[in-house]
């Protein structure tokens, strides 16, 4: 199983931290690094955030090894055509690094703080669905096409120049639910991401993919399985219980944080847990590090979990 890291751009990335953690990132042997894509947060303060597009051009040209990309990107930031062609020339940049993390959107705060329409939640997903099929066609169509859409419309468009890999950079769908994500997964991503969950609750959602993929008349195989979730590391236990406290403000244990998909503990108590989540099909887990500033911290744990 992959193990790589995430970062919540929205909270204090800026170019000193993000460089360093990617140099340190990758010189520590993490498969990938992701990132959010957010302008702000739910809630006030706003603190600082690189734009994450630029942030990942400057991460295919200085980086050479890991992987990388949005987790994830809402299409209402951004028309997909120019996702699809961003994403297309950051990949050929990388070496074909690029993982395509797309969402739908869902934070209100930003959206109307700066201006983007959010939808209502049915209206969100029909857009979402048409920038899939959008950005897929871009990426996959050697020739020029049409597209009418609600959303959307294209006039004989084309990429080009073309994706040096065949189809572009794979396109990862995240998130939990099963009445619209994994539908969506099932039929349009190469990318399973699931959002803080356990590995009971993993199991469940991934074997109703792959009923979806068989559904859908897809091999199982066709779409990897990915978790996005919080890790808490400590070198002893008052370490970690002091780091719990501190992450929940004293409202929960470290049982209480496990049992909602958090890794909790030393390193051979993580590795107990990253076992058990690829027991049950996780292919890579992207472990968010929330304290930007704490480089040390990251590399204990970079030592303690990746044997």
């Amino acid at each position: 199983m992959k193990i790589s890291l995430m970062l919540e751009g929205q909270n204090g990335l800026n170019w000193p931290r993000w460089q360093q953690i990617a140099r340190l990132a990758e010189e520590l042997g993490f498969a990938g690094l992701y990132r959010s894509d957010h302008f702000t947060n739910a809630d006030a303060p706003d603190k600082d955030s690189l734009e994450c597009w630029i942030s990942l051009a400057w991460l295919a040209s200085n980086t050479r090894r890991i992987e990388f990309g949005p987790l994830v990107s809402p299409v209402s930031f951004r028309h997909p055509t120019l996702t699809a062609r961003m994403a297309s020339a950051i990949d050929d940049l990388s070496g074909g690094r690029l993982v395509l993390g797309l969402g739908a959107g869902w934070q209100e705060r930003e959206h109307h703080n700066f201006g983007w329409d959010l939808l209502s939640m049915d209206e969100r997903f029909v857009r979402f669905n048409e920038a899939l099929e959008v950005i897929s066609l871009m990426l996959y169509s050697d020739t020029p096409v049409d597209y009418s859409g609600q959303y959307y419309q294209l006039n004989d468009a084309i990429l080009l120049p073309r994706p040096q890999r065949p189809g572009g950079p794979p396109i990862l769908i995240g998130g939990n639910g099963e009445k619209r994500t994994l539908p969506l997964a099932a039929r349009l991503a190469d990318e399973w991401n699931a959002v803080y969950i356990n590995a009971a609750a993993f199991a469940r959602l991934n074997a109703r993919l792959d009923e979806l993929l068989t559904i859908e008349g897809r091999e199982t195989e066709e779409v990897s399985r990915s978790l996005m979730t919080g890790v808490v590391y400590g070198q002893d236990t008052n370490e970690v219980a002091n780091k719990v406290a501190r992450r929940t403000q004293n409202r929960r244990d470290a049982a209480q944080l496990r049992a909602h998909g958090v890794l909790v503990g030393s390193g051979e108590e993580i590795r107990q847990q990253l076992d058990e989540l690829s027991t049950v099909g996780v292919q890579q887990v992207m472990l968010q590090w929330l304290d930007l500033d704490d480089l040390d911290g990251l590399s204990r744990l970079a030592q303690a979990i990746l044997v």
